[in-house]
């Protein structure tokens, strides 16, 4: 079956868009990546995405921006599969996790009852309409309905992917907030260990948007903080935070690395590039403090696979390699799973779970109280004419119209092959730091080498 991934993460940074074709069912499912695209928000839509994430702020925007990232979508998709020569009704289903603007995992109190809840918008109605392709959405509420904290959801496609016969591994992601999968050698999903480890790119993000008043949004290959040093001082109070010693099942969001939490650190006084660089390596350690706690007591590590956006910040990379030694850090694209697009593979593949009413959260890493089927469904009827949309959408255009996107233009790569991610069991598994990702062939070996070079960036 033909499937379309869309994700728009933390970071705010733009759309991420996976075409795969999938059999089989399951963690024993086999996944073949045909394509994999990236647009940046224009300036202006990420400015109001801001606005209305953990703020107060006026409903009409939210409804606005709800339609308007349908519509952006459907073009990111459509961009996708004509840079890839696929044709659109060749997809049958969509998994659209949409833009996070709020989430909060944790029950808290409102109005007299104990609330946990979560949104995204992207509307699926325009999405659907748009493309004449089924679109499953909504993913995090069914695992808060179920006792669990709504993320991370990206576990299921880690095991899938990643899990391994002889060897520990833990896959990362970096994106506004990171996440980790933790998955023992020879081992069922019972026995994973998943959560957020903390920040991720949204703490560096925010001070380099505010320090440069919108100049830049990031802090590209990561040329700030290799001018700045850390403050040890400060990255010792950061750490003692008691969000990093709560044992897992656990989630984090812009709601805790927010612009409160950014102002603090703007009071400190530091000079810029210390700060970055601060900033940076309380994301790294935060990480590596998570697989000490709660990962290496209860299993052997041999390796380490990162990617989302962080795997672009050298620095970044360089942190973490040598926090983590001797343990080998590489990036997922060593095992065919680039990382700029693992996590609308993971949608894409959640979408195919649910069409076929199985469950595909993973409740030792949310909490959920049982496995269930994730989503919303929003049916279409007949397929678009001719493999085009079924409607001439011109969202982006007019919300771009003055504005410069935020990280330059619209990058795609992977349009000339299949990338093969089935997965390894071991029988011998956003930030673009350039303004475009050139073509690139990242075919996963059906035995990936046991020794690969160590990622140390």
């Amino acid at each position: 079956m033909r499937i379309a991934g869309i994700m728009s993460g933390t970071s705010l940074d733009g759309i991420d868009v996976a075409v795969i074709d999938i059999t089989g069912s399951g963690h024993k499912a086999k996944v073949n990546v045909l394509a994999s695209h990236s647009v940046p928000y224009p300036k202006k839509v990420r400015q109001a995405l801001l606005s209305v994430s953990d703020a107060t702020t006026q409903t009409g925007d939210i409804s606005r921006l709800n339609f308007l990232l349908g519509e952006l979508y459907a073009e990111a998709l459509e961009e996708a599969a004509e840079r890839s020569g696929i044709a659109l009704n060749s997809i049958k289903l969509i998994g659209c996790h949409g833009q996070t603007i709020f989430h909060e995992g944790q029950a808290a109190q409102y109005l007299g009852k104990k609330v946990a809840s979560t949104m995204q918008i992207g509307e699926s109605s325009i999405i659907s309409e748009r493309t004449g392709i089924d679109v499953i959405s909504n993913f995090r509420e069914r695992d808060i309905a179920a006792g669990g904290h709504g993320a991370p959801l990206v576990p299921y496609l880690d095991y899938m992917l990643l899990r391994h016969r002889g060897r520990g591994r833990v896959a990362v992601n970096i994106g506004g907030i990171s996440n980790l999968t933790a998955i023992p050698p020879n081992t069922n999903s019972d026995r994973l260990i998943a959560f957020d480890t903390g920040p991720g790119n949204i703490l560096i993000d925010q001070l380099v948007t505010r320090i440069t008043l919108g100049r830049q949004t990031f802090d590209r290959d990561g040329v700030l903080a290799s001018r700045g040093k850390v403050d040890p001082k400060l990255l010792a109070k950061l750490l003692r935070d008691k969000y990093y010693r709560a044992k897992p099942p656990k989630t984090a969001g812009r709601e805790q690395f927010g612009a409160e939490f950014v102002s603090k650190l703007l009071d400190t006084e530091l000079s810029t590039e210390d700060l970055i660089a601060t900033a940076t390596a309380l994301t790294a350690e935060s990480i590596a403090s998570g697989i000490r706690n709660f990962v290496l007591p209860e299993m052997r590590v041999d390796e380490i696979f990162v990617s989302g956006g962080g795997t672009h910040n050298p620095v970044l990379m360089a942190a973490l390699t040598k926090a983590m030694e001797p343990i080998p850090v590489r990036r997922t694209s060593e095992v065919g799973l680039d990382v700029d697009a693992k996590e609308a593979i993971a949608f894409a593949v959640m979408a195919y779970e649910t069409k076929h009413a199985r469950p595909s959260n993973v409740p030792q890493a949310t909490g959920a109280k049982r496995p269930v089927v994730l989503g919303k469904i929003t049916q279409n009827g007949a397929p678009a004419p001719n493999g085009k949309s079924n409607g001439s959408s011109r969202a982006s255009e007019s919300a771009s119209h003055g504005a410069a996107a935020s990280h330059g233009p619209a990058a795609s790569h992977g349009a000339a092959a299949s990338h093969n991610v089935a997965s390894h069991n071991g029988s011998s598994q956003s930030h673009k730091s350039t303004p475009a990702r050139k073509s690139t062939t990242v075919a996963r070996p059906a035995n990936p080498p046991a020794k690969a070079k160590t990622a140390a960036r």
